[in-house]
C-alpha cells in the first residue's frame, strides 16, 4: 500500500519506520529539518508533491492544534478512495470534519508516546480505534497495533473522549499540581522520588500534546471530581478525624483493586 505521513514529530516518524519495510511510505512535513533522520521512506515538504505519490491511506500525525489543517492542505491531490486517518488523542471536531466528506476514514489513538512507552516492547500498551471509522481502515489499523501486540479497543468518537477524560486527564492535572508546589528535597523519599520521575517524564513531552489532551471537553468534570475529594480529603486531616480517614482509604483501596 501507498501511505503517506503527515508530520514528522515523534509519532509520525515512529510510524513511518513501522511500516516502511511492508509498504511503499512517503512523510510531508513543511519543516525539511525534522525530516533529517527519516529512513527508507520518501521526503515531502510541499503538498502539491503528493499528487504524483498517489498515496492510497494517508495517516495524519501533526499535533491536534493543526491536524484539520494538515488534512485540507493535501485533500485537493488525494484521490477520493484515499482513506483519511489521524492518531489524535482528543477527537474534538473531527468526527464532523469527517462527516463533510464523502472520503473513507479510519480514527485511532495509539495510546502510548515514545517518552513513557518502550517501542520495543509495547505489549502492555493500548490503542484505540473509533467504531465509525470505514470497514477496510480498522482492518489496517487493527492488523498493524495487533502486531506491535497492543492491546486494541474499539470505542465511539463520543466513548472515546469520555475514556481520554478519565485515564489520562486525570493523571496528567495530578502530576502537574504535584509538580507545581514541588521545592528541592536534601533526603527525598521514595514515593516522592517515583512521582518526581513521572513528572519528570510528562513535562519532557510536546507542550502541544499536554494541552490537547487537557483541553478534552470531558476534562473538567473530571477535574471537578478531583477537586470534591481533595475537599472532603482536607476536612479529614484538618479535623484530625481517624474513623473519617479509615473509611476515606477503605474506599479509595476498593477503587484501585
Amino acid at each position: 500500500m501507498k501511505i503517506l505521513i503527515l508530520g514528522a514529530g515523534k509519532m509520525g516518524s515512529f510510524f513511518a519506520d513501522v511500516l516502511s519495510f511492508d509498504h511503499e511510505v512517503a512523510i510531508l512535513d513543511t519543516d525539511p529539518q525534522k525530516l533529517r533522520f527519516t529512513y527508507n521512506t520518501e521526503r515531502m515538504t510541499d503538498p502539491q508533491q503528493v499528487k504524483d505519490f498517489a498515496p492510497e491511506l494517508v495517516i495524519n500525525a501533526v499535533t491536534l492544534k493543526y491536524t484539520i489543517e494538515a488534512f485540507n492542505q493535501v485533500l485537493p491531490y488525494l484521490s477520493q478512495t484515499c482513506i483519511l486517518s489521524d492518531i489524535a488523542s482528543v477527537k474534538t471536531g473531527l468526527e464532523e470534519f469527517y462527516r463533510e466528506r464523502t472520503r473513507p476514514f479510519v480514527s485511532t489513538h495509539p495510546m502510548f508516546g515514545p517518552t513513557f512507552a518502550s517501542l520495543s516492547d509495547l505489549s502492555s500498551q493500548s490503542a484505540i480505534i473509533i467504531s465509525e471509522s470505514s470497514h477496510l481502515g480498522k482492518v489496517f489499523f487493527r492488523d498493524l497495533y495487533q502486531r506491535l501486540k497492543l492491546n486494541v479497543f474499539e470505542y465511539t468518537f463520543r466513548q472515546h473522549d469520555e475514556t481520554i477524560a478519565y485515564s489520562l486527564s486525570i493523571p496528567f492535572a495530578s502530576t502537574l499540581v504535584f509538580a507545581s508546589v514541588m521545592k528541592h528535597q536534601e533526603a527525598p523519599g521514595t514515593t516522592f522520588k517515583k512521582h518526581m520521575n513521572i513528572a519528570h517524564g510528562l513535562l519532557s513531552e510536546d507542550d502541544f500534546l499536554l494541552t490537547e489532551i487537557l483541553f478534552n471537553p470531558y476534562t473538567p468534570e473530571q477535574l471537578m471530581l478531583i477537586r470534591e475529594k481533595l475537599k472532603e480529603l482536607l476536612a479529614i486531616i484538618e479535623d484530625k478525624d481517624s474513623e473519617r480517614m479509615k473509611g476515606f482509604l477503605t474506599e479509595v483501596r476498593k477503587n484501585i483493586q
